[in-house]
């Protein structure tokens, strides 16, 4: 019994010292991780989200998988946005004509707005939900939360902000198309600039057209605000 025992009790003394020196590893893959967040996403300037090298997933451990928390929305986010860019050019208009015969087209991109929209909403939720589940320690804690602040919430905030200002333009675009299609009579755009006998329905047309200007001034100061977020600035 006894040579039986003793090695047992050395295994058994010998088990919490195996343990704690493979517990070792998540003070410096914790400090590693949180030098990360701070050198490379916090302290820059703009939405940088790096990917991950081998060697950085390898000292980063467990706690890589909470990165892909910010680097998943962020790819999800890039795809619902990316057609932002050709949606603009389809809605673009330059005069009355322009506005009139493209009516269908600026519908089909307030569609393609909305649509944006709600994936960019539940991508941020899908990510909240995720981010919720996280167990981090305090100090990892407190940079995690800016880094996901910088690279989920105030992008996708403030998208969703951007989005109605160009419906909204939109919106005024068609008024626009509408009035003069149902006062076509009265107004005369053969030349460059229309023409309006009956003062009333110039006066109406005036207005609406200056609520377009305002709408889309709106737009560029709220697409400066998003590259000034995206960017830095």
């Amino acid at each position: 019994m006894k040579t039986l025992f003793r090695p047992f009790l050395l295994l058994a003394l010998a088990l919490p010292l195996v343990l704690a020196a493979c517990g070792s590893k998540e003070p410096e893959q914790r400090a590693a991780f949180t030098q990360f967040l701070q050198t490379r996403i916090v302290d820059k300037p703009g939405v940088r989200v790096p990917k991950l090298t081998e060697e950085e997933k390898k000292s980063f451990g467990d706690y890589a998988a909470q990165y892909a928390v910010i680097t998943d929305f962020n790819a999800a986010m890039d795809a619902s946005v990316k057609p932002m860019g050709s949606l603009m050019q389809k809605g673009a208009v330059r005069s009355l004509n322009d506005v009139i015969a493209r009516r269908d087209d600026i519908k089909t991109v307030q569609t393609a707005l909305k649509d944006m929209g709600e994936a960019l909403t539940k991508e941020q939720a899908k990510a909240d939900a995720a981010r919720a589940q996280l167990k981090q320690p305090d100090d990892l804690k407190a940079v995690y939360d800016k880094a996901y602040a910088k690279t989920v919430t105030v992008p996708a905030d403030t998208f969703r902000e951007v989005l109605p200002q160009i419906s909204g333009t939109l919106d005024s675009s068609l008024k626009v198309a509408e009035y003069v299609e149902a006062h076509k009579a009265q107004i005369d755009l053969s030349g460059p600039m229309p023409k309006v006998q009956d003062p009333t329905v110039l006066a109406e047309l005036n207005k609406l057209r200056q609520d377009l200007t305002a709408q889309a001034q709106k737009v560029q100061q709220a697409q400066t605000r998003l590259q000034a977020v995206m960017l830095g600035g």
